[in-house]
Protein backbone atom coordinates (compact mmCIF):
# COMPACT_ATOMS: atom_id res chain seq x y z
CA UNK A 1 0.00 0.00 0.00
CA UNK A 2 1.52 3.66 -1.03
CA UNK A 3 1.42 6.74 0.60
CA UNK A 4 3.01 9.47 -1.03
CA UNK A 5 4.51 11.91 0.83
CA UNK A 6 1.65 15.17 0.23
CA UNK A 7 -0.89 12.52 1.74
CA UNK A 8 1.70 11.99 4.88
CA UNK A 9 2.19 15.52 5.69
CA UNK A 10 -2.03 17.02 5.03
CA UNK A 11 -2.68 15.68 8.70
CA UNK A 12 -4.69 18.69 9.23
CA UNK A 13 -5.84 19.75 6.31
CA UNK A 14 -9.74 18.80 7.54
CA UNK A 15 -9.95 21.43 9.68
CA UNK A 16 -9.11 24.64 7.27
CA UNK A 17 -10.68 23.18 4.11
CA UNK A 18 -14.09 21.98 5.49
CA UNK A 19 -15.71 25.76 4.85
CA UNK A 20 -16.37 29.20 6.41
CA UNK A 21 -15.50 29.11 10.21
CA UNK A 22 -14.14 25.80 11.88
CA UNK A 23 -15.19 25.46 15.41
CA UNK A 24 -13.05 23.71 17.85
CA UNK A 25 -12.71 19.86 18.60
CA UNK A 26 -15.56 18.41 20.44
CA UNK A 27 -15.70 18.78 24.17
CA UNK A 28 -15.47 15.06 25.89
CA UNK A 29 -19.04 12.84 24.99
CA UNK A 30 -20.73 14.30 27.97
CA UNK A 31 -20.91 17.35 29.82
CA UNK A 32 -18.40 16.12 33.21
CA UNK A 33 -20.34 18.97 35.30
CA UNK A 34 -24.06 20.55 34.60
CA UNK A 35 -22.09 23.88 33.82
CA UNK A 36 -19.49 22.84 31.48
CA UNK A 37 -19.91 24.76 28.28
CA UNK A 38 -20.73 22.54 25.26
CA UNK A 39 -18.65 22.78 22.02
CA UNK A 40 -20.03 25.18 19.63
CA UNK A 41 -21.34 22.78 17.19
CA UNK A 42 -24.90 23.00 18.69
CA UNK A 43 -25.04 27.06 18.40
CA UNK A 44 -26.19 27.40 22.17
CA UNK A 45 -24.93 27.63 25.22
CA UNK A 46 -25.91 25.02 27.88
CA UNK A 47 -26.91 27.23 31.35
CA UNK A 48 -24.84 27.14 34.38
CA UNK A 49 -26.27 24.95 37.56
CA UNK A 50 -29.61 25.99 38.22
CA UNK A 51 -28.87 28.65 35.99
CA UNK A 52 -32.48 31.18 37.32
CA UNK A 53 -35.59 31.72 35.23
CA UNK A 54 -35.66 34.75 33.54
CA UNK A 55 -32.87 36.35 35.83
CA UNK A 56 -30.96 37.72 32.98
CA UNK A 57 -33.56 40.16 31.67
CA UNK A 58 -34.53 39.40 28.04
CA UNK A 59 -33.29 35.97 27.72
CA UNK A 60 -35.64 32.86 27.26
CA UNK A 61 -35.44 30.21 30.52
CA UNK A 62 -33.45 27.48 28.89
CA UNK A 63 -34.50 23.71 30.21
CA UNK A 64 -31.41 20.72 29.71
CA UNK A 65 -31.98 21.02 25.96
CA UNK A 66 -32.13 24.81 25.43
CA UNK A 67 -35.43 25.51 25.19
CA UNK A 68 -38.21 25.29 28.23
CA UNK A 69 -41.78 24.94 27.05
CA UNK A 70 -40.71 23.38 23.50
CA UNK A 71 -40.00 19.77 22.75
CA UNK A 72 -37.41 20.97 20.29
CA UNK A 73 -33.59 20.24 21.69
CA UNK A 74 -30.81 22.45 21.38
CA UNK A 75 -29.85 24.10 18.07
CA UNK A 76 -33.85 23.37 16.39
CA UNK A 77 -34.57 25.87 14.30
CA UNK A 78 -37.89 27.42 14.08
CA UNK A 79 -40.74 25.35 12.28
CA UNK A 80 -40.37 25.25 8.61
CA UNK A 81 -41.66 23.54 5.94
CA UNK A 82 -40.96 20.26 4.11
CA UNK A 83 -37.74 20.57 2.01
CA UNK A 84 -36.92 17.23 -0.08
CA UNK A 85 -33.92 18.53 -3.04
CA UNK A 86 -32.95 15.15 -4.49
CA UNK A 87 -30.10 15.17 -7.56
CA UNK A 88 -28.20 14.15 -9.89
CA UNK A 89 -24.87 15.01 -11.44
CA UNK A 90 -22.29 14.66 -14.17
CA UNK A 91 -18.79 16.25 -14.43
CA UNK A 92 -15.66 16.44 -16.16
CA UNK A 93 -12.37 16.58 -14.13
CA UNK A 94 -9.30 17.43 -14.62
CA UNK A 95 -6.32 17.19 -12.37
CA UNK A 96 -2.51 18.86 -12.66
CA UNK A 97 0.32 18.68 -10.75
CA UNK A 98 2.15 22.29 -11.23
CA UNK A 99 5.64 21.56 -9.50
CA UNK A 100 8.00 19.75 -8.55
CA UNK A 101 7.00 18.01 -12.11
CA UNK A 102 3.75 18.55 -14.51
CA UNK A 103 1.36 15.60 -14.99
CA UNK A 104 -2.17 15.24 -15.90
CA UNK A 105 -5.33 13.49 -14.97
CA UNK A 106 -8.69 13.39 -16.62
CA UNK A 107 -11.64 11.82 -15.61
CA UNK A 108 -15.22 11.60 -15.15
CA UNK A 109 -17.84 11.43 -12.22
CA UNK A 110 -21.66 10.61 -11.95
CA UNK A 111 -23.35 11.40 -8.46
CA UNK A 112 -26.56 10.86 -6.98
CA UNK A 113 -27.97 12.61 -3.54
CA UNK A 114 -30.33 14.26 -1.73
CA UNK A 115 -30.43 17.08 0.84
CA UNK A 116 -33.68 17.01 2.94
CA UNK A 117 -35.07 19.22 6.27
CA UNK A 118 -38.40 19.20 7.98
CA UNK A 119 -39.13 20.91 11.53
CA UNK A 120 -41.87 20.70 14.24
CA UNK A 121 -42.83 21.16 17.62
CA UNK A 122 -42.62 17.35 18.09
CA UNK A 123 -40.31 16.08 15.72
CA UNK A 124 -37.25 17.28 13.30
CA UNK A 125 -34.13 16.58 11.69
CA UNK A 126 -31.67 17.46 8.42
CA UNK A 127 -29.91 14.78 6.30
CA UNK A 128 -27.63 15.33 3.63
CA UNK A 129 -26.61 12.08 1.87
CA UNK A 130 -24.48 11.50 -1.87
CA UNK A 131 -23.82 8.64 -3.88
CA UNK A 132 -20.44 9.29 -5.78
CA UNK A 133 -18.45 6.93 -8.75
CA UNK A 134 -15.59 7.87 -9.85
CA UNK A 135 -14.95 6.92 -13.77
CA UNK A 136 -11.30 6.36 -14.38
CA UNK A 137 -9.53 6.85 -18.07
CA UNK A 138 -6.30 5.05 -17.40
CA UNK A 139 -4.06 8.30 -17.42
CA UNK A 140 -4.11 8.19 -13.33
CA UNK A 141 -1.75 10.94 -11.79
CA UNK A 142 0.65 8.97 -10.42
CA UNK A 143 -2.05 6.70 -9.35
CA UNK A 144 -4.02 9.40 -7.00
CA UNK A 145 -7.14 8.61 -8.88
CA UNK A 146 -8.90 5.74 -9.68
CA UNK A 147 -12.30 4.34 -10.64
CA UNK A 148 -14.68 3.63 -7.30
CA UNK A 149 -17.52 4.20 -5.82
CA UNK A 150 -18.35 6.40 -2.41
CA UNK A 151 -20.76 7.31 -0.02
CA UNK A 152 -20.90 10.69 2.00
CA UNK A 153 -23.19 12.18 4.10
CA UNK A 154 -24.41 13.47 7.93
CA UNK A 155 -27.78 13.45 9.28
CA UNK A 156 -29.44 14.30 12.75
CA UNK A 157 -33.26 14.56 14.07
CA UNK A 158 -35.08 14.12 17.22
CA UNK A 159 -38.58 13.12 18.00
CA UNK A 160 -40.65 14.29 21.22
CA UNK A 161 -41.48 10.51 22.68
CA UNK A 162 -43.39 12.06 25.63
CA UNK A 163 -43.91 14.78 27.53
CA UNK A 164 -40.43 16.05 28.85
CA UNK A 165 -38.73 13.36 26.80
CA UNK A 166 -36.49 13.53 23.27
CA UNK A 167 -35.25 10.90 21.52
CA UNK A 168 -32.23 11.76 19.35
CA UNK A 169 -30.13 10.13 16.79
CA UNK A 170 -27.27 11.49 14.05
CA UNK A 171 -25.13 9.90 11.62
CA UNK A 172 -21.78 10.07 9.64
CA UNK A 173 -20.22 8.82 6.19
CA UNK A 174 -16.97 10.66 5.63
CA UNK A 175 -14.53 9.77 2.91
CA UNK A 176 -11.03 11.58 3.88
CA UNK A 177 -7.07 11.13 2.62
CA UNK A 178 -5.01 9.69 5.93
CA UNK A 179 -1.23 9.66 6.29
CA UNK A 180 1.29 8.33 8.74
CA UNK A 181 0.99 9.96 11.64
CA UNK A 182 -3.13 9.31 11.57
CA UNK A 183 -4.23 12.79 10.32
CA UNK A 184 -6.57 13.20 7.94
CA UNK A 185 -8.02 15.70 4.81
CA UNK A 186 -11.31 15.59 3.60
CA UNK A 187 -11.92 18.68 2.10
CA UNK A 188 -8.82 19.09 -0.57
CA UNK A 189 -10.06 19.68 -4.15
CA UNK A 190 -7.57 17.03 -4.77
CA UNK A 191 -8.45 13.39 -5.49
CA UNK A 192 -8.17 10.71 -2.50
CA UNK A 193 -5.34 7.89 -3.27
CA UNK A 194 -7.14 4.96 -2.56
CA UNK A 195 -4.60 3.68 -1.06
CA UNK A 196 -4.43 6.15 1.48
CA UNK A 197 -8.01 6.15 1.48
CA UNK A 198 -9.89 6.18 4.84
CA UNK A 199 -13.49 5.98 5.57
CA UNK A 200 -15.20 6.94 8.79
CA UNK A 201 -18.82 5.76 9.73
CA UNK A 202 -20.62 6.92 12.75
CA UNK A 203 -23.71 6.39 14.24
CA UNK A 204 -25.06 7.70 17.83
CA UNK A 205 -28.96 7.41 19.54
CA UNK A 206 -29.94 8.36 23.01
CA UNK A 207 -32.94 9.85 25.22
CA UNK A 208 -32.88 13.33 26.70
CA UNK A 209 -35.04 13.76 30.30
CA UNK A 210 -36.38 17.02 31.04
CA UNK A 211 -39.24 18.05 33.50
CA UNK A 212 -39.89 19.46 37.19
CA UNK A 213 -40.45 18.01 40.44
CA UNK A 214 -42.17 20.81 42.56
CA UNK A 215 -39.20 23.54 42.91
CA UNK A 216 -36.74 21.22 41.21
CA UNK A 217 -35.63 20.86 37.42
CA UNK A 218 -34.32 17.25 36.76
CA UNK A 219 -32.49 16.32 33.82
CA UNK A 220 -30.90 13.60 32.52
CA UNK A 221 -29.93 11.83 29.24
CA UNK A 222 -28.01 8.57 28.13
CA UNK A 223 -25.90 8.22 24.93
CA UNK A 224 -24.89 5.00 22.60
CA UNK A 225 -22.63 5.27 19.84
CA UNK A 226 -21.15 3.52 17.40
CA UNK A 227 -18.08 4.17 15.13
CA UNK A 228 -15.75 2.87 12.49
CA UNK A 229 -13.17 3.43 10.55
CA UNK A 230 -12.35 1.46 7.23
CA UNK A 231 -9.11 1.37 5.53
CA UNK A 232 -5.86 1.91 4.78
CA UNK A 233 -3.77 -0.21 7.73
CA UNK A 234 -0.06 0.08 6.96
CA UNK A 235 1.43 3.03 5.48
CA UNK A 236 4.99 4.29 3.82
CA UNK A 237 7.22 6.03 6.06
CA UNK A 238 10.62 7.18 5.35
CA UNK A 239 10.20 3.83 3.00
CA UNK A 240 9.73 1.87 5.64
CA UNK A 241 6.77 -0.22 6.03
CA UNK A 242 5.21 0.43 9.21
CA UNK A 243 1.69 -0.12 10.78
CA UNK A 244 0.07 3.33 10.91
CA UNK A 245 -2.00 3.76 14.68
CA UNK A 246 -4.91 4.13 12.54
CA UNK A 247 -8.37 3.56 14.95
CA UNK A 248 -10.28 0.99 13.70
CA UNK A 249 -13.97 0.53 15.86
CA UNK A 250 -15.19 2.68 19.25
CA UNK A 251 -17.94 2.19 21.61
CA UNK A 252 -19.17 4.99 23.46
CA UNK A 253 -21.45 4.93 26.46
CA UNK A 254 -22.47 8.49 27.97
CA UNK A 255 -24.85 9.16 31.02
CA UNK A 256 -25.76 12.15 33.23
CA UNK A 257 -28.01 13.19 35.99
CA UNK A 258 -28.83 16.86 37.32
CA UNK A 259 -31.26 18.34 40.45
CA UNK A 260 -31.47 21.95 40.61
CA UNK A 261 -32.95 24.48 41.85
CA UNK A 262 -32.80 28.11 40.41
CA UNK A 263 -31.64 31.25 42.50
CA UNK A 264 -34.69 32.96 44.45
CA UNK A 265 -36.71 30.40 44.44
CA UNK A 266 -35.97 28.36 48.05
CA UNK A 267 -32.72 30.58 48.49
CA UNK A 268 -31.25 33.28 47.53
CA UNK A 269 -28.60 31.19 45.20
CA UNK A 270 -28.99 28.28 42.99
CA UNK A 271 -27.74 24.90 43.65
CA UNK A 272 -27.59 21.72 41.80
CA UNK A 273 -25.88 18.41 42.34
CA UNK A 274 -25.80 15.97 39.52
CA UNK A 275 -23.57 13.04 38.23
CA UNK A 276 -21.95 10.96 35.39
CA UNK A 277 -20.40 8.60 33.66
CA UNK A 278 -18.62 8.28 30.34
CA UNK A 279 -16.81 5.11 28.80
CA UNK A 280 -15.23 4.76 25.30
CA UNK A 281 -13.79 1.52 24.03
CA UNK A 282 -11.26 1.36 21.34
CA UNK A 283 -10.87 -1.76 19.67
CA UNK A 284 -7.24 -1.03 18.62
CA UNK A 285 -5.55 -2.49 21.91
CA UNK A 286 -8.33 -3.25 23.50
CA UNK A 287 -8.26 0.75 24.58
CA UNK A 288 -10.43 2.20 27.36
CA UNK A 289 -11.04 5.10 28.66
CA UNK A 290 -13.60 5.68 31.95
CA UNK A 291 -14.47 8.68 33.70
CA UNK A 292 -17.07 8.73 36.68
CA UNK A 293 -17.76 12.06 38.69
CA UNK A 294 -20.43 13.82 41.34
CA UNK A 295 -20.55 17.27 41.95
CA UNK A 296 -22.33 20.22 43.73
CA UNK A 297 -22.66 23.47 42.06
CA UNK A 298 -23.93 27.16 42.97
CA UNK A 299 -25.16 29.76 41.28
CA UNK A 300 -24.65 33.23 42.76
CA UNK A 301 -26.59 36.17 40.76
CA UNK A 302 -24.85 38.99 41.26
CA UNK A 303 -26.93 41.51 38.22
CA UNK A 304 -29.49 40.85 35.98
CA UNK A 305 -27.94 38.98 33.17
CA UNK A 306 -24.68 38.22 35.59
CA UNK A 307 -23.69 35.76 37.63
CA UNK A 308 -20.88 33.76 39.61
CA UNK A 309 -20.80 29.90 39.30
CA UNK A 310 -18.59 27.70 40.99
CA UNK A 311 -18.72 24.17 41.89
CA UNK A 312 -16.71 21.16 43.44
CA UNK A 313 -16.43 17.24 43.44
CA UNK A 314 -15.04 14.13 43.11
CA UNK A 315 -13.83 12.70 39.87
CA UNK A 316 -12.14 9.43 38.52
CA UNK A 317 -10.33 8.68 35.36
CA UNK A 318 -8.61 5.87 33.71
CA UNK A 319 -6.90 5.59 30.60
CA UNK A 320 -5.70 1.63 29.77
CA UNK A 321 -4.71 -0.29 27.23
CA UNK A 322 -3.46 -3.88 26.46
CA UNK A 323 -0.51 -4.97 24.59
CA UNK A 324 -0.46 -6.56 21.50
CA UNK A 325 0.74 -10.01 19.99
CA UNK A 326 4.40 -10.41 19.50
CA UNK A 327 6.45 -13.34 17.76
CA UNK A 328 9.19 -14.98 18.74
CA UNK A 329 11.49 -12.20 18.28
CA UNK A 330 9.64 -10.01 20.20
CA UNK A 331 8.50 -8.27 17.68
CA UNK A 332 4.38 -7.18 17.14
CA UNK A 333 2.66 -9.17 15.07
CA UNK A 334 0.60 -7.18 12.17
CA UNK A 335 -3.18 -8.52 10.93
CA UNK A 336 -4.22 -8.91 7.52
CA UNK A 337 -6.05 -5.39 8.25
CA UNK A 338 -2.63 -3.79 8.54
CA UNK A 339 -2.86 -3.35 12.11
CA UNK A 340 -1.41 -4.72 15.25
CA UNK A 341 -2.99 -7.31 16.44
CA UNK A 342 -4.47 -6.94 20.08
CA UNK A 343 -3.18 -9.47 23.24
CA UNK A 344 -6.32 -10.35 24.29
CA UNK A 345 -4.80 -12.23 26.92
CA UNK A 346 -2.87 -9.83 28.19
CA UNK A 347 -3.42 -7.69 31.39
CA UNK A 348 -4.67 -3.89 30.71
CA UNK A 349 -1.74 -1.18 31.74
CA UNK A 350 -2.90 1.81 33.35
CA UNK A 351 -1.15 5.05 30.52
CA UNK A 352 -3.14 7.72 32.59
CA UNK A 353 -5.12 7.52 35.86
CA UNK A 354 -6.08 10.14 38.16
CA UNK A 355 -8.55 10.39 41.36
CA UNK A 356 -9.45 13.12 43.91
CA UNK A 357 -10.99 16.29 43.93
CA UNK A 358 -12.29 18.50 41.05
CA UNK A 359 -13.58 22.14 41.24
CA UNK A 360 -14.10 25.71 39.43
CA UNK A 361 -15.32 28.57 39.49
CA UNK A 362 -16.38 30.87 36.44
CA UNK A 363 -18.66 33.74 35.31
CA UNK A 364 -22.02 33.31 33.61
CA UNK A 365 -22.79 36.69 31.56
CA UNK A 366 -26.16 37.03 29.14
CA UNK A 367 -26.86 40.85 29.25
CA UNK A 368 -29.41 39.70 26.10
CA UNK A 369 -30.48 37.42 23.40
CA UNK A 370 -27.64 38.51 21.52
CA UNK A 371 -25.15 37.77 23.95
CA UNK A 372 -23.28 34.84 26.23
CA UNK A 373 -20.25 34.77 27.68
CA UNK A 374 -18.78 31.92 30.01
CA UNK A 375 -15.50 31.47 31.43
CA UNK A 376 -14.48 28.94 33.52
CA UNK A 377 -10.82 28.36 35.16
CA UNK A 378 -10.30 24.94 37.63
CA UNK A 379 -8.64 21.58 38.41
CA UNK A 380 -8.85 18.46 36.20
CA UNK A 381 -7.31 15.75 34.73
CA UNK A 382 -4.65 16.66 37.76
CA UNK A 383 -4.11 19.72 36.06
CA UNK A 384 -5.30 23.68 35.39
CA UNK A 385 -8.05 23.66 33.37
CA UNK A 386 -9.43 26.67 31.37
CA UNK A 387 -12.96 26.56 29.12
CA UNK A 388 -15.35 29.08 28.29
CA UNK A 389 -17.48 30.36 25.11
CA UNK A 390 -18.80 33.61 23.61
CA UNK A 391 -21.16 33.93 21.35
CA UNK A 392 -22.44 37.81 20.07
CA UNK A 393 -24.81 38.58 17.38
CA UNK A 394 -25.19 42.09 16.68
CA UNK A 395 -27.64 41.75 14.79
CA UNK A 396 -29.57 39.37 12.76
CA UNK A 397 -27.30 38.72 9.62
CA UNK A 398 -23.67 38.93 12.35
CA UNK A 399 -21.97 36.48 14.33
CA UNK A 400 -18.86 36.34 16.37
CA UNK A 401 -17.72 33.49 18.29
CA UNK A 402 -15.35 32.18 20.57
CA UNK A 403 -14.55 28.62 21.84
CA UNK A 404 -11.95 27.35 24.37
CA UNK A 405 -11.97 23.61 25.17
CA UNK A 406 -10.26 20.81 27.21
CA UNK A 407 -11.42 17.33 27.21
CA UNK A 408 -9.96 13.87 27.25
CA UNK A 409 -11.83 10.99 25.00
CA UNK A 410 -11.12 8.36 21.71
CA UNK A 411 -11.93 9.41 18.16
CA UNK A 412 -15.03 7.93 18.83
CA UNK A 413 -16.26 10.13 21.55
CA UNK A 414 -15.26 12.82 19.61
CA UNK A 415 -17.11 12.20 16.84
CA UNK A 416 -20.13 11.34 18.68
CA UNK A 417 -19.90 14.43 20.77
CA UNK A 418 -19.66 16.90 17.03
CA UNK A 419 -22.77 14.76 16.03
CA UNK A 420 -24.85 15.66 18.71
CA UNK A 421 -23.62 18.95 18.92
CA UNK A 422 -25.11 19.81 15.23
CA UNK A 423 -28.52 21.14 15.11
CA UNK A 424 -31.19 19.66 13.66
CA UNK A 425 -32.02 21.65 10.93
CA UNK A 426 -28.57 22.58 8.21
CA UNK A 427 -27.93 22.64 5.14
CA UNK A 428 -24.60 20.22 4.42
CA UNK A 429 -21.62 21.88 2.79
CA UNK A 430 -19.80 19.97 0.04
CA UNK A 431 -16.48 20.54 -2.25
CA UNK A 432 -17.13 21.75 -5.49
CA UNK A 433 -14.80 19.53 -6.79
CA UNK A 434 -15.07 16.00 -5.55
CA UNK A 435 -18.24 16.24 -3.87
CA UNK A 436 -17.18 15.13 -0.31
CA UNK A 437 -18.73 16.42 2.85
CA UNK A 438 -16.31 18.73 4.22
CA UNK A 439 -17.36 18.15 7.74
CA UNK A 440 -19.31 21.55 7.79
CA UNK A 441 -22.91 22.43 8.13
CA UNK A 442 -24.65 26.07 8.25
CA UNK A 443 -28.07 26.03 10.66
CA UNK A 444 -31.11 27.20 9.27
CA UNK A 445 -34.23 29.27 10.52
CA UNK A 446 -32.66 31.15 14.02
CA UNK A 447 -29.06 29.19 13.63
CA UNK A 448 -27.32 30.31 10.45
CA UNK A 449 -23.98 29.73 12.07
CA UNK A 450 -21.61 27.20 10.63
CA UNK A 451 -20.76 24.17 12.73
CA UNK A 452 -18.29 21.83 11.68
CA UNK A 453 -17.15 18.16 12.67
CA UNK A 454 -13.75 19.21 11.30
CA UNK A 455 -11.68 19.10 14.84
CA UNK A 456 -13.24 15.36 15.61
CA UNK A 457 -12.11 14.47 11.68
CA UNK A 458 -8.82 15.73 11.87
CA UNK A 459 -7.43 12.48 13.19
CA UNK A 460 -7.90 8.67 12.79
CA UNK A 461 -5.17 7.86 15.16
CA UNK A 462 -6.40 5.19 17.68
CA UNK A 463 -4.67 5.97 20.75
CA UNK A 464 -6.65 7.98 23.47
CA UNK A 465 -6.24 11.93 24.03
CA UNK A 466 -6.30 15.20 25.73
CA UNK A 467 -7.78 17.67 23.38
CA UNK A 468 -7.11 21.60 24.40
CA UNK A 469 -7.19 24.69 22.43
CA UNK A 470 -9.24 27.74 21.39
CA UNK A 471 -10.86 29.34 18.02
CA UNK A 472 -12.36 32.45 16.77
CA UNK A 473 -15.09 33.17 14.30
CA UNK A 474 -16.69 35.87 12.40
CA UNK A 475 -19.51 35.62 9.35
CA UNK A 476 -21.82 38.16 8.00
CA UNK A 477 -23.94 38.96 5.40
CA UNK A 478 -24.05 42.35 4.01
CA UNK A 479 -26.45 42.81 0.99
CA UNK A 480 -25.66 39.79 -1.51
CA UNK A 481 -22.39 38.60 -0.15
CA UNK A 482 -22.00 36.38 2.75
CA UNK A 483 -18.03 36.27 4.72
CA UNK A 484 -16.74 34.39 6.93
CA UNK A 485 -13.41 33.90 8.72
CA UNK A 486 -12.05 31.88 11.68
CA UNK A 487 -8.27 31.47 13.18
CA UNK A 488 -7.63 28.53 15.70
CA UNK A 489 -4.91 26.57 17.68
CA UNK A 490 -5.78 22.89 18.56
CA UNK A 491 -3.22 20.78 20.85
CA UNK A 492 -3.72 16.93 21.10
CA UNK A 493 -1.39 15.09 23.77
CA UNK A 494 -1.73 11.13 23.18
CA UNK A 495 -1.97 8.36 26.28
CA UNK A 496 -0.02 5.14 25.76
CA UNK A 497 0.23 2.66 28.90
CA UNK A 498 4.42 1.63 29.06
CA UNK A 499 5.49 -1.88 28.15
CA UNK A 500 2.82 -2.00 25.42
CA UNK A 501 3.23 -1.12 21.71
CA UNK A 502 1.24 2.36 22.53
CA UNK A 503 3.71 3.52 24.40
CA UNK A 504 5.36 5.02 21.34
CA UNK A 505 2.97 7.33 21.38
CA UNK A 506 2.57 8.36 25.02
CA UNK A 507 2.89 12.27 25.30
CA UNK A 508 3.07 13.19 21.92
CA UNK A 509 1.52 15.97 20.85
CA UNK A 510 0.51 17.21 17.54
CA UNK A 511 -0.33 20.83 17.03
CA UNK A 512 -2.24 23.23 14.23
CA UNK A 513 -2.47 26.83 13.80
CA UNK A 514 -4.65 27.87 10.91
CA UNK A 515 -6.95 30.37 9.81
CA UNK A 516 -9.61 30.90 6.82
CA UNK A 517 -12.33 33.15 5.19
CA UNK A 518 -14.70 32.64 2.44
CA UNK A 519 -17.05 34.31 0.93
CA UNK A 520 -19.96 34.14 -2.02
CA UNK A 521 -23.03 35.91 -3.11
CA UNK A 522 -25.62 35.02 -5.97
CA UNK A 523 -25.07 36.52 -9.40
CA UNK A 524 -28.58 38.05 -10.07
CA UNK A 525 -32.00 35.38 -10.14
CA UNK A 526 -30.10 32.11 -11.95
CA UNK A 527 -26.26 32.30 -10.64
CA UNK A 528 -24.25 32.06 -7.67
CA UNK A 529 -20.46 31.83 -7.07
CA UNK A 530 -18.02 30.97 -3.59
CA UNK A 531 -14.71 32.08 -2.94
CA UNK A 532 -12.85 30.29 -0.28
CA UNK A 533 -8.83 30.23 1.19
CA UNK A 534 -7.17 28.47 3.92
CA UNK A 535 -3.59 28.66 5.63
CA UNK A 536 -2.05 26.59 8.09
CA UNK A 537 1.25 25.58 10.18
CA UNK A 538 1.34 22.07 11.08
CA UNK A 539 3.46 20.93 13.99
CA UNK A 540 3.59 17.07 14.39
CA UNK A 541 5.00 14.98 17.57
CA UNK A 542 6.02 12.29 15.39
CA UNK A 543 9.86 12.18 14.33
CA UNK A 544 8.45 10.66 10.84
CA UNK A 545 6.81 13.45 9.50
CA UNK A 546 8.33 17.56 10.00
CA UNK A 547 6.91 20.77 10.12
CA UNK A 548 4.70 21.74 7.13
CA UNK A 549 2.80 24.32 5.62
CA UNK A 550 -0.22 24.60 4.39
CA UNK A 551 -1.92 26.88 1.59
CA UNK A 552 -5.10 26.73 -0.33
CA UNK A 553 -7.81 28.67 -2.35
CA UNK A 554 -11.07 27.20 -4.33
CA UNK A 555 -13.93 29.16 -6.39
CA UNK A 556 -17.23 27.68 -7.66
CA UNK A 557 -19.88 29.12 -9.99
CA UNK A 558 -23.12 27.51 -11.09
CA UNK A 559 -25.84 28.82 -13.42
CA UNK A 560 -29.48 27.85 -14.59
CA UNK A 561 -29.86 26.79 -18.00
CA UNK A 562 -33.17 25.72 -18.46
CA UNK A 563 -35.56 25.00 -15.37
CA UNK A 564 -33.75 22.64 -12.84
CA UNK A 565 -31.12 21.69 -15.00
CA UNK A 566 -27.81 23.83 -14.17
CA UNK A 567 -24.88 24.30 -15.25
CA UNK A 568 -21.29 24.18 -12.87
CA UNK A 569 -17.66 24.71 -12.76
CA UNK A 570 -14.94 24.85 -10.42
CA UNK A 571 -11.51 25.45 -9.71
CA UNK A 572 -9.10 24.57 -7.29
CA UNK A 573 -5.30 25.01 -6.11
CA UNK A 574 -2.99 22.85 -2.85
CA UNK A 575 0.52 23.49 -2.10
CA UNK A 576 2.27 22.10 0.26
CA UNK A 577 6.12 23.74 1.86
CA UNK A 578 7.96 21.77 4.09
CA UNK A 579 11.20 19.46 4.38
CA UNK A 580 9.89 16.36 2.96
CA UNK A 581 8.14 18.48 -0.19
CA UNK A 582 6.93 21.62 -1.94
CA UNK A 583 4.36 20.65 -4.00
CA UNK A 584 1.28 22.24 -5.96
CA UNK A 585 -1.91 20.82 -7.55
CA UNK A 586 -4.48 22.25 -9.17
CA UNK A 587 -7.75 20.96 -10.23
CA UNK A 588 -10.68 21.87 -12.37
CA UNK A 589 -14.24 20.88 -12.81
CA UNK A 590 -17.07 21.31 -15.51
CA UNK A 591 -20.61 19.78 -15.25
CA UNK A 592 -24.12 19.50 -14.86
CA UNK A 593 -26.60 19.01 -12.48
CA UNK A 594 -30.16 18.21 -12.06
CA UNK A 595 -32.58 18.76 -9.16
CA UNK A 596 -36.09 17.23 -8.97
Amino acid sequence: MRYSPINRISAMAALLCAGAMLPAPALAQYGWSDDEVTSSGGGELQPAPAYPDGYAGDVEAQDADGDRGSARPSGAPERQRLRIEPYIEANQIVTQRIKPDSETAVYGGVAAGVDASVQGRRAGGSVSLRYDRVISYGDDLSGDVSGGDSVTGVARGYVAAAPGITLEAGGLAARSRVEGGGGTAIASGQPIDPDSESRVYSVYAGPNVSTNVGVADVSANYRFGYNRVEEPGVGVVDATVTPIDVAQESIVHSASARVGVAPRTVLPVGVAVGGGAYQEEVSNSDQRVRDFYGRGDVTVPLAPGLAVVGGVGYEYVQVANRDVVRDANGDPVVGEDGRFETDASGPRRIAFETEGLIWDVGVVWKPSRRTQLEAHYGRRYDSDTYYGTFDWQPSSRTLVSANVYNTISGFGGAITNSLANLPSGFVASRNPLTGNFTGCVTGSGADGSANCLGGALSSVRSAIFRNRGVNLGYSTTQGRITTAMSIGYDRRTYFGAEGTVLAAANDIVDQSYYANVSFGAPLGPFAAFSVAGYASYLDEGTNELNDALLLGASAAYSRTLWRNLSARAAVSVDTVDSDLLNETNASALLGLRYDF
